[in-house]
C-alpha cells in the first residue's frame, strides 16, 4: 500500500521534534553534488500544461488586476484567491474580464486561510459548496484548498472524505494543498488535522507548493514523482528554508523547481502551473511587474513550452534530487 493510501488521522499528535531546518539542510547538500537536470533535451508534455497568474501574486490584489497583469504578459489565464473582497467572488466582473482579455479562469482558491474565517459562509463545509459553484460559474475545474486546523472540529475530523463528497457532488476538482508545520523553538506545532502534508492522506486530487514544501523541509522532486496521478495544480514558487512562507520567485531560493518542473513535462503531466509569488512588499511597479514577466519566463523554459528560451533559465537554476529522475512516474 502506497504512503499516500494510510491515513494516519486517528493517531495525530500535537507536537514533533522539529526537523524542518536539518531536512531542508540535508536535501540542498544532496542537490549541490548530484546534477539531475537534462540540459540535452528539452521536454515538452504531450499534454497542454496551462501558466496561470493568481491574484495573491499582484499588488493590488484585485480581480481587474490581475487579469490586466495576466494578459500583459502572456499568461493562459488567472487563478482567483476568494476574499473578504467582493469582486472575488463577483461572477459577473470575472466573466466579463475573462471575455475582455481572453484569459481562462483556470481556478480559485477557497477561502481557507487563517484569516478568512468566515468569508462565504461561516459552515465549512458551506464555504467550501459556494466555493466550487462559484468556480463553475466562472469555468474554473479547480478549487484549491488548504487542509483545516486542528479546532475546527467535525470539519477536520471528516475532511477527507468531506472533501471527495464535495467534488463529486459539484464536478469540481477540489486539490489539497501541502501546508508546514509551524515552529516554537525544538518542537513542530502540527496545527493543520489531519495533516500538513497530503501524501499521508488518501485524497483524491492534490496541489503541490514549492514554498510551504520548503518552509517544510519537503524534498519537492520526490514528493512530486510520489504523488504525480493525484497531482492536478502547481503553485509555482521557491523558498531558500526559511521560517517563514516566503513565495519567492522561481529560481530565487534553493529549492529544486527547474528539476521537478522538467520532470513535469518529461512524464506527460497534464495539470495546471499557477505563479503564486509574494510582490507585496515591492514598492516599484516595474520590479513587481519583471518579477511576474520572469516567473512566467520560467515556467516556460522548464515546462518545454518555449523554444526560443528554451537555455535562457537552465543553466543558472540548476539543482538536483536525491530519488533522480531516470524511473518514469505513473501518470493516469
Amino acid at each position: 500500500m502506497s504512503r499516500a493510501k494510510r491515513s494516519k488521522s486517528a493517531r495525530k499528535v500535537y507536537t514533533a521534534k522539529n526537523s524542518a531546518r536539518s531536512n531542508f539542510r540535508r536535501h540542498r547538500e544532496y542537490f549541490d553534488s548530484h546534477e539531475v537536470y537534462d540540459h540535452e533535451t528539452q521536454h515538452s508534455s504531450e499534454h497542454r500544461i496551462r501558466v496561470g497568474l493568481s491574484s495573491s501574486s499582484v499588488s493590488p490584489m484585485t480581480v481587474a488586476e490581475t487579469f490586466s497583469q495576466a494578459a500583459k504578459h502572456g499568461y493562459d489565464g488567472v487563478e482567483i484567491m476568494v476574499t473578504h473582497n467582493a469582486e472575488t467572488r463577483d461572477v459577473d466582473l470575472i466573466n466579463g474580464l475573462a471575455a475582455e482579455t481572453g484569459l481562462e479562469v483556470m481556478s480559485l482558491h477557497a477561502p481557507t486561510l487563517l484569516f478568512l474565517p468566515r468569508v462565504l459562509h461561516k459552515d465549512h463545509w458551506e464555504k467550501l459548496r459556494i466555493t466550487a459553484n462559484l468556480a463553475k460559474a466562472v469555468g474554473a475545474k479547480t478549487v484549491v484548498l488548504h487542509p483545516p486546523f486542528r479546532w475546527q472540529g467535525e470539519y477536520a475530523l471528516g475532511f477527507v472524505d468531506g472533501v471527495r463528497q464535495v467534488s463529486q457532488e459539484t464536478g469540481v476538482t477540489l486539490a489539497v494543498e501541502n501546508m508546514y508545520p509551524w515552529r516554537a523553538g525544538v518542537r513542530e506545532i502540527l496545527v493543520y488535522y489531519p495533516d500538513w502534508n497530503p501524501l499521508d492522506e488518501d485524497y483524491d486530487a492534490l496541489t503541490f507548493d514549492f514554498s510551504h514544501a520548503s518552509t517544510a523541509g519537503m524534498n519537492a522532486v520526490e514528493t512530486v514523482s510520489e504523488i504525480f496521478d493525484k497531482l492536478r495544480h502547481v503553485h509555482l514558487t521557491d523558498g531558500s528554508g526559511s521560517l517563514k512562507d516566503e513565495h519567492l520567485i522561481p529560481g530565487a531560493g534553493t529549492m529544486p523547481v527547474a528539476e521537478t518542473l522538467q520532470l513535469l513535462a518529461k512524464h506527460n503531466w497534464s495539470g495546471d502551473v499557477v505563479v503564486e509569488v509574494n510582490t507585496r512588499f515591492v514598492t516599484k511597479k516595474p520590479t513587481r511587474e519583471q518579477m511576474l514577466a520572469d516567473s512566467l519566463a520560467f515556467a516556460r523554459t522548464h515546462l518545454g513550452l518555449d523554444t526560443e528560451d528554451r537555455h535562457r533559465n537552465a543553466s543558472s537554476h540548476v539543482r538536483t534530487s536525491e530519488t533522480g529522475t531516470s524511473e518514469k512516474p505513473s501518470n493516469k
